[in-house]
């Protein structure tokens, strides 16, 4: 779903696609709530701040999460950024989801005096977290995904600042928790970020190998296309000179 403009239709055909049962008034319900709570935020490169809770919402879709980690995705910043309360959200949308969004509020608030502690007590409270409800973690971590995305409307002090704890906290979690494919694009992303002349080097070396390797390709298919055709060519003579045989020995026979 990433990469396309992204809609509550989109997110609930998502999930109705591995979910035909979803709740989807719920997630309307919630877009609409978060939407309603959002509608005088912007982000930073002008846009309205409801794109960020539906992309997270798009990440989770994607990965095949229950509708209440979603709902939790579409609702994750409205207790921390607007007039929302915890009491609302459990009033509106139930005690689980209403705990999800208050853990996630509790780790974004965390805040470190050193490099070293940061890094210590980031793991020790997301593994915490992850002990009450795993659910928390892969919110946090659609989280961070789409924010990596948009690092670049930064100022370069932040983007360094979040790439390097992406890079040193958020990648090797995700690595530990065996989810290969979202450590990669955090690594990515981060690389980008801290590295950009290295990265570019690299993206233009693996592009250059991917067209030889599909130009070998193409070359032995060719190879091995042509020495088929010539195999079933020469099959098709040998059945066409064996039919003909049997036809000159029926004929030799009636004699």
């Amino acid at each position: 779903m990433r990469g396309e403009q992204i809609t509550i239709d989109t997110v609930i055909d998502t999930v109705l696609s591995y979910n035909p049962d979803a709740d989807v008034g719920l997630l309307k319900s919630a877009y609409q709530f978060s939407s309603q709570a959002h509608s005088m935020q912007k982000r930073v490169q002008g846009s309205p701040f409801i794109e960020h809770p539906l992309a997270v919402a798009a990440i989770l879709a994607d990965m095949k999460m229950d509708v209440s980690t979603i709902v939790a995705g579409l609702l994750h910043d409205t207790i921390e950024d607007t007039n929302t309360s915890i009491k609302d959200i459990k009033d509106l949308f139930g005690d689980e989801i209403a705990f999800l969004v208050e853990s996630l509020t509790k780790l974004s608030k965390m805040r470190f005096t050193t490099k070293e502690d940061a890094q210590a007590e980031n793991f020790r409270k997301m593994l915490l977290a992850m002990s009450e409800d795993i659910r928390v973690i892969l919110i946090k971590f659609a989280d961070r995904l789409h924010n990596m995305s948009t690092l670049h409307y930064l100022p370069e002090n932040k983007r360094h600042r979040i790439a390097t704890e992406t890079l040193e906290i958020y990648a090797p979690l995700a690595n530990r928790l065996g989810i290969g494919w979202l450590k990669t694009e955090l690594e990515d992303l981060s690389f980008k970020i801290l590295m950009p002349e290295l990265y570019n080097e690299l993206v233009k070396k693996v592009a250059k190998r991917k067209e030889e390797q599909e130009a070998y390709l193409r070359e032995v298919s060719s190879i091995v296309e042509k020495k088929l055709r010539k195999k079933i060519f020469l099959a098709m003579c040998r059945e066409e000179s064996n039919i003909i045989m049997v036809f000159i020995k029926k004929c030799r026979n009636r004699k």
